[in-house]
């Protein structure tokens, strides 16, 4: 009989422990069943570095995702659904950006709130927009000295 309670308890034990590292895995990825988000929608002229899941910050604290990439054929701009938390409202005269974490490091969607007493809707549109710019880009026009 001891035999079969060490088993129980081993197996107990184990069972205890793949537990453990699922809900720890979902805790570093982020996910979580029960959040509620609302989307908002923005049109870039360039959205070099990011994709569907790239971070949406807001003074550097992660505030969404971006939940949807998609080419509009009529004004060739990356059309972008962005998913944000329940608890934020963001000012309807907000800005939206494409933002890089440094020389290195990748790019993340920034929102730079307005001062509007007014909030986007879930489903609206953000008009003013900028794109992501091309470090190269940059650095041609420095190397070559031009001013534009």
């Amino acid at each position: 009989m001891s035999e079969h309670t060490t088993e129980v308890i081993v197996g107990a034990g184990v069972l205890a422990a793949a537990i453990g590292f699922v809900v720890y895995a979902g805790q570093i990825s982020g996910y979580s069943g029960a959040s509620t988000t609302y989307p908002l929608e923005a049109s870039f002229r360039s959205l070099e570095g990011v994709s569907v899941g790239t971070d949406v910050r807001l003074a550097g604290v992660k505030v969404g995702s971006v939940t949807d990439v998609e080419l509009n054929p009529e004004t060739y701009r990356a059309d972008t659904t962005v998913s944000l938390d329940a608890g934020i409202e963001i000012p309807d005269d907000s800005a939206i950006i494409i933002a890089s974490e440094g020389l290195l490091g990748g790019n993340f969607v920034e929102i730079v709130p307005g001062g509007s007493p007014f909030f986007y809707e879930p489903g609206d549109t953000i008009d003013d927009t900028q794109g992501a710019i091309s470090l190269v880009s940059l650095l041609l026009k420095f190397v070559s000295g031009s001013s534009e």
